[in-house]
């Protein structure tokens, strides 16, 4: 995703948790660029470092919020309960904390595009994703609320939904064990990183006038499961 708007000559401010990680992320990286590491969970740490941009970095015209996962798959009633914590603090929390940030400047302005990261998690609710699930949800019917609440600020929102990635989003949810990670991917083609952040650049680009609402993708691979029947044993 960095590439595609540093080819499109954007002034970039990168987040993420790692300072190591971002070091590798901005090599080669011609544009003017920020980056900034802290974790996304710790509210004074967004708004102290959004509050301190320098001034070439601080109308920001785009948010791309791109942090979220899961953890664990474990049924609702035998979840660790600090795991719902961390992923409503991830997936919900700190998205609030950012875009309240950055909107009213994007309002004062009269543009701005904000593209929130989603999942059909949201949408279609499987075994083991109960809070992941309802937190995607939420993205959903925020990202919808807020078009409703910028109607004549010229501010786009777009909520992109990707099904199954291939990311280190499965090896995060198991916390760390590859082999539950890589079974998820096994022996089918799912998406890939670039494919969202494609969808992403296209979100972006549009004309002023284009607001694209949702944008909900699966790899071919993937598709609907049918609804649970319980049946019982005839007599």
């Amino acid at each position: 995703m960095t590439k595609r708007f540093a080819a499109m000559n954007c002034r970039l401010v990168l987040h993420g948790r790692s300072i190591e990680k971002l070091r590798t992320l901005e090599k080669g990286l011609t544009v003017p660029h920020l980056t900034l590491a802290f974790d996304l969970r710790d509210t004074a740490a967004i708004a102290k470092a959004l509050k301190n941009l320098p001034a070439e970095f601080a109308n920001i015209d785009l948010l791309v919020n791109n942090a979220g996962g899961a953890l664990g798959l474990d049924k609702a009633q035998d979840a660790d309960i600090n795991d719902w914590d961390t992923m409503v603090d991830i997936n919900i929390r700190s998205l609030l904390h950012v875009t309240r940030m950055v909107l009213p400047g994007m309002v004062e302005r009269q543009r701005g595009h904000i593209i929130n990261i989603g999942s059909t998690a949201g949408n279609y609710p499987y075994p083991g994703g109960h809070v992941y699930c309802a937190a995607k949800a939420f993205v959903a019917q925020f990202s919808l609320a807020l078009r409703a609440d910028l109607a004549g600020t010229h501010v786009r929102v777009t909520n992109i939904e990707p099904g199954m990635v291939e990311t280190q989003f499965s090896l995060a949810r198991f916390k760390g064990d590859k082999a539950k990670a890589d079974a998820v991917y096994a022996n089918t083609a799912p998406l890939q990183a670039d494919d969202v952040a494609d969808l992403v650049a296209f979100a972006a680009t549009r004309p002023p006038h284009v607001n694209i609402n949702r944008l909900e993708v699966m790899p071919t691979t993937q598709s609907f499961g049918p609804l649970a029947v319980e049946r019982f044993a005839s007599e």
